[in-house]
Parts: structure tokens; sequence; C-alpha cells
């Protein structure tokens, strides 16, 4: 896997991924940017949700769960003194499904947390971390209407 990014103006940055891939950061005007683009540190953030939401739906699909959706919010801190490492992270799964189990659910985003998501547990070197998790059974939703 590689990546790189490429100074372009300002504090801007353009980073583009092994796969072709491209995206904008840029550091806040306070720090001589424009804000014309995603922090770094945003950016670890994002990977973070995307790497365990990755595996909490390939994991549910696998058991042959009928998950619709799989939203993850995630909310940190950081450190006050350089480094500025991020010291609490929370990440809040809602997950949607027709007829989906609690328990799978739970299941899929522990297995994300202790054994798949190589971003949670890098960045659990560092900080605590937490979740929760809110199940939404789109049966009941259909049943309704």
């Amino acid at each position: 896997m590689k990546a790189r990014a490429r100074w372009v103006e300002g504090m801007a940055f353009m980073g583009e991924a092994g796969s072709g891939h491209a995206v904008m950061m840029d550091g806040a005007p306070e720090y001589g940017g424009r804000n014309i683009g995603i922090r770094p540190m945003e950016m670890l953030l994002i990977g973070l949700a995307g790497c365990t939401g990755f595996d909490v739906v390939q994991i549910l699909k696998k058991g042959r769960e009928n998950v619709t959706g799989c939203d993850v919010e995630v909310e940190a801190e950081r450190a006050t003194e350089d480094p500025k490492v991020f010291t609490k992270i929370h990440l809040s799964y809602k997950i949607s499904g027709r007829g989906l189990s609690q328990a799978k659910a739970e299941r899929a985003v522990t297995l994300s947390k202790e054994k798949y998501c190589s971003a949670s547990i890098m960045l659990g070197a560092t900080a605590e971390m937490s979740y929760s998790l809110d199940v939404i059974d789109e049966t009941q939703k259909v049943a309704a209407e």
C-alpha cells in the first residue's frame, strides 16, 4: 500500500492513494491554510470510521443478516501538548436492517474493534476507545406503513 501528499500552496496538500484516488487537505486559516480541504487529523478519524464500518457490514453480510445501512460517527479528544495525539475516541454505530439481530450487530462491532479493524487497533494504542450501538429494525418500520 502506498500514498503520498503533495504540497499545493499555503498549507494545502493533495493526498493521493496508490489506488489512484485523491483528496484535498488543508489547514485552518490561523495556521496559514485557506480552509479548502479536510484536516489531516480529521482524515484519520474518517479512515477509522470507514475501516470499522467496512468490517461491520462485511461480518453481518457473511452472517446472512439483511443489513441496509451502517453509519459510524466518531468523536475524539486530543492531547493539549505536542504531539497532539488522540487521547479519547468514541465510535457511535447506527446499523439498520430487516430483522437485524442485536446480538449479531454487537458481535460484528466487537470483532471489528478487537480483531479486524487495523485503524481501531492502532489508534487504540494511544487513545481510550469506547463505542455505542443503535440497531434499527426496519421490519417494524415497513410493517407500520
